[in-house]
């Protein structure tokens, strides 16, 4: 069997899946064709049904569970993990309805904790998350909500946090951050998901027994970024909560699908048959 499977080419994806489309394991008849495009790209193919196993964010999946359902494994969530609210200058939350913010996608996770956290943001300029940094600092946009790699890095460039909207959730919610998931295309029926659940956590297994060292098919994908932000970015994002979601998480994913309905006014959706 064969089964396309889309992710990121951010460290803690990479990590995740090296050793599972790189020969690192043994895939038991099945093999996997990756294919690396950011999240906001996979959100709009989960869609479309083009892929068969695939990242999402977690609205995302909510907006297309008909069709794909989540997985136990590959997730990210956490605490102290969330995206942040950063500007070229301070701006006084009070003038935050007034400015532009460019946001990593409309269907992201990071856009509705933009949403949870100001409401009246209503300015709201979608661009490749990567783009960010540089729209703020060339002032095509007031502030950004940054991603990924981008938290580690952005005070380097001189722009200033504005706001958490991570911690900004925990206050509210006292629960973890559902940032992103691994789902599956439902037609493929439940012997095939638990095949994939079992691989993904073999070849995450794979990759913790040679960490700390960096592989060169993380390296590849992080490109300009050092090894210590690799390590930061993987530490953060790869957690028990990526090796099974649990208890914990599912109760999560819960408060986070509740509360995505109460705000959006959209129907409850099936995630867990």
């Amino acid at each position: 069997m064969k089964l396309t499977l889309g992710f990121s080419p951010c460290p803690n994806d990479t990590f995740i899946f090296d050793a599972l489309v790189n020969g690192g394991i043994d895939t038991g008849g099945i093999t996997f064709e990756p294919v690396l495009e950011d999240v906001q790209t996979l959100n709009e193919w989960a869609a479309q049904g083009r892929l068969d196993v695939t990242k999402l964010s977690f609205p995302a999946l909510f907006g297309t569970s008909q069709n794909y359902r989540l997985l136990q494994s590959g997730a990210a969530l956490g605490k102290g993990v969330g995206p942040l609210l950063i500007a070229k200058k301070l701006v006084d939350l009070p003038d935050l309805p007034h400015c532009r913010v460019a946001i990593p996608g409309v269907n992201t996770t990071a856009n509705f904790l933009l949403h949870h956290a100001f409401p009246d943001v209503t300015q709201r300029v979608p661009m490749l998350f990567s783009e960010i940094e540089d729209a703020v600092l060339s002032g095509a946009v007031d502030l950004g909500v940054i991603i990924h790699e981008n938290r580690f890095t952005y005070h380097q460039r001189g722009l200033l946090k504005v706001a958490d909207l991570g911690d900004i959730w925990e206050q509210h919610n006292g629960a973890a951050i559902p940032l992103g998931c691994i789902a599956i295309k439902r037609e493929l029926g439940e012997e095939t998901a638990q095949k994939v659940d079992a691989l993904i956590r073999a070849s995450l297994i794979h990759s913790f027994d040679t960490y700390p060292a960096i592989s060169d098919y993380v390296k590849q994908h992080a490109q300009a970024m050092d090894e210590a932000v690799m390590r930061q970015h993987i530490e953060l994002y790869v957690n028990n909560y990526t090796m099974e979601l649990g208890e914990e998480g599912r109760r999560a994913v819960d408060t986070f699908a509740r509360i995505y309905t109460e705000k959006l006014g959209e129907p409850q959706t099936r995630l867990w048959e």
